[in-house]
């Protein structure tokens, strides 16, 4: 797979990504220290499908995985949310690996005695991805990525990635984790953002429009995930949704979204089409994003 996306990048340094002789210079550079860790910046459609997230929580467990069985091939994950967790337990997060998707265990761990210990059995469970509040203090964030370390490293079990809530909604009750002078909502945001980011979170979970400032806190040091709605859906009402092209050039990685899935006619054709969305803002990013490539942190 890593010779496959190698070679990929090779191409589209030669052939379309960069425009005089100094940035293929620099892009050839980067063509040995491309990982599976950060496919997203530099991939075609055949690979985007792998940051497209799909909620699971719209149905019961029965359409839950039958969802799972009918989008496996064409999506990233599958998000497991409290709802469908407290009604079918762990199981269902099982029955889904066996079926061959990924989860992203949407739990939003927030107690800090507590969230080690939900961190840890959720990297036994062998969820790709889990959650947690950002402004529930550096330390717990800190111990939380401690454990998971320490479990996969002496159980040799695969490393989940963490990431970090940073929406208002997590800083309820905790005003310690942002600062007194954060003149806006928008500030307080950046600083959980920059909190995660400094705690060696993996990425930051925020709203469409907000990706673009977390970006510009953040840089490279962190992904970022946010929820997107079909192009045809945005209105001049909701103007903090955006689409998958505005949400990727505005710095997003992955991209989450569900009820517009469970009440599509036709699922997978939907997909398809806001895949290709996605590659159109893939397009549009990439001067920026190889510029920032050499700042992404490696995944321990």
């Amino acid at each position: 797979m890593a010779v496959a996306e190698n070679h990929t990048l090779t191409l589209w340094c030669r052939f379309g990504g960069v425009s005089n002789c100094v940035e293929r210079r620099a892009c050839a550079r980067l063509v040995d220290g491309v990982s599976d860790y950060w496919r997203f910046t530099l991939s075609r459609q055949s690979l985007l499908k792998e940051r497209l997230i799909v909620e699971l929580d719209y149905g019961s467990r029965r359409e839950a995985l039958a969802m799972v069985d009918y989008l496996s091939r064409d999506v990233g994950m599958f998000k497991v949310g409290r709802h469908l967790y407290l009604h079918s337990g762990p199981d269902l997060v099982r029955e889904i690996r066996q079926r061959g998707g990924e989860v992203f265990l949407d739990l939003k761990f927030h107690t800090p005695r507590v969230a080690p210990k939900a961190a840890a059995e959720a990297t036994r469970l062998g969820v790709r991805m889990f959650d947690l509040h950002a402004g529930h203090s550096l330390e717990m964030m800190k111990r939380v990525r401690h454990e998971v370390n320490r479990l996969c490293h002496y159980e040799g079990l695969r490393r989940p990635y963490i990431v970090a809530i940073a929406m208002l909604a997590g800083m309820n009750g905790h005003p310690e984790s942002c600062s007194a002078q954060c003149a806006s909502a928008l500030d307080q945001i950046c600083v959980l953002a920059r909190l995660a980011a400094d705690a060696s979170m993996d990425g930051i979970v925020t709203s469409p429009c907000q990706v673009s400032r977390v970006r510009d806190a953040c840089g490279r040091r962190v992904m970022i995930l946010t929820s997107t709605v079909f192009p045809g859906e945005l209105s001049c009402d909701t103007p903090e949704r955006i689409g998958p092209a505005e949400a990727v050039r505005s710095g997003a990685d992955y991209l989450m979204l569900g009820k517009q899935v469970w009440n599509a006619a036709d699922p997978v054709r939907l997909i398809h089409e806001l895949l290709r969305e996605m590659d159109r803002g893939v397009r549009c990013a990439q001067r920026r994003s190889l510029a920032l490539f050499s700042q992404r942190p490696a995944i321990n």
